[in-house]
């Protein structure tokens, strides 16, 4: 820890801090990167946002520059998780990196490290809200069709590896293992897409049946202005009757705010729009991953391998398979990703025993 003397002049850095400063220098350079190579795929107010960050964290290696003075050396490799984000953001510039990028603020050393400054510890986690809000925008557009899609490939992964090693516990042939296994995956895949999109089309129903309606929105101009019921759709809103009656005297004050539908509610109604998704999207996404996670369990028979070995290459690819998953949400949540992939895991396997256990109590000839 650099401390000051007697004087006020610090001591010469020990080799230990002067690698230390020399990562966060490189750390901030890779990080500022990041933002601006996010910038340029982005417009408007997230471009001019994600700009700021990065001479934020310009300023912030403007102060390891400072301290490190003369022995700043050759440019270090950041972290590898910084050097990561660089990469994805160059390639892809999506709503994943912003969710790495935000996990990447929650781990800052700063508020605890007496090298940095008090204002740059804040900083960090302010960055940490920004991010979050950002990665919240993208998450929105994806979330409903997202969803449906890590839903799908879970459910197909689990029930069906379920649905096999159950059969197979019983001591049924190969083929009829790779028919049950089929047959799963078709089912499942159907019943996954039907119900989906009976799902998200019942939410958009809900969402419209709760806008105003257009004869209503026409009939404001013709309302009498001493005597009329507007006030009562504010009412019925949740306003107070105060609150109410000065809202409608002000919407048929105004010519320009002749409707019941406020600028924020309309924004609320699209993004809740957007948050669901669309039926026939949601739908086929949930058909599609279902598809994809269940013959994954399938694919051992489907090869001709028998018997035991069948079983644990099944259940070892279901186990990647689980894991990716369970990272991919960790990330796009802000959720440790080891931590999600672990429970994926715990839960696919913990099903997965359960039926092959039951089928080798009851295990018949077929």
């Amino acid at each position: 820890m650099v401390s000051p003397t007697d004087s006020g002049a610090r001591p010469d850095p020990t080799p230990r801090e002067v690698r230390r400063w020399r990562r966060y220098l490189a750390d901030e350079r890779a990080e500022a990167a990041v933002y601006r190579d996010l910038a340029k795929r982005r417009s408007g107010e997230e471009r001019e946002i994600l700009l700021a960050l990065a001479e934020a964290e310009g300023r912030h290696e403007a102060h390891w520059r400072t301290l490190l003075g003369e022995q700043v050396g050759k440019p270090v490799r950041g972290s590898l998780r910084t050097r990561l984000l660089g990469v994805l953001a160059r390639r892809f510039g999506s709503v994943f990196v912003l969710a790495l990028a935000q996990r990447a603020e929650t781990r800052s050393p700063y508020p605890t490290d007496l090298d940095a400054t008090d204002a740059m510890g804040a900083d960090e986690r302010i960055h940490e809200e920004v991010v979050r809000a950002l990665a919240t925008r993208g998450r929105n557009r994806l979330s409903g069709t997202f969803r449906a899609a890590v839903f799908g490939a879970n459910d197909g992964l689990v029930s069906n590896l379920a649905l096999i090693l159950g059969i197979s516990g019983s001591g049924a042939s190969n083929e009829i293992v790779l028919l049950t296994g089929l047959a799963g995956l078709l089912s499942g895949a159907l019943s996954m897409g039907a119900g989906e999109y009976v799902s998200v089309r019942s939410q958009r129903e809900l969402l419209e049946a709760s806008m105003p309606g257009k004869g209503a929105r026409e009939a404001i101009p013709l309302l009498d202005v001493d005597a009329n019921e507007l006030a009562l759709v504010y009412r019925a809103r949740g306003m107070s009757v105060a609150e109410a009656e000065k809202q409608a005297a002000e919407v048929l004050r105004e010519s320009d705010q002749l409707d019941l539908v406020s600028e924020d509610d309309t924004d609320d109604a699209v993004d809740a729009h957007e948050a669901i998704g669309t039926g026939l999207g949601a739908a086929a996404a949930s058909f599609c991953f279902f598809a994809s996670g269940a013959i994954i369990p399938v694919l051992p028979y489907l090869f001709g391998i028998e018997g035991t070995t069948a079983v644990i290459v099944s259940a070892a690819l279901v186990g990647v398979a689980l894991l990716s998953t369970g990272v991919v949400v960790g990330l796009l949540s802000g959720a440790p990703p080891i931590k999600r992939a672990l429970r994926q895991l715990a839960i696919g396997y913990g099903a997965a025993a359960a039926t092959y256990l039951l089928g080798m109590l009851f295990g018949a000839s077929i």
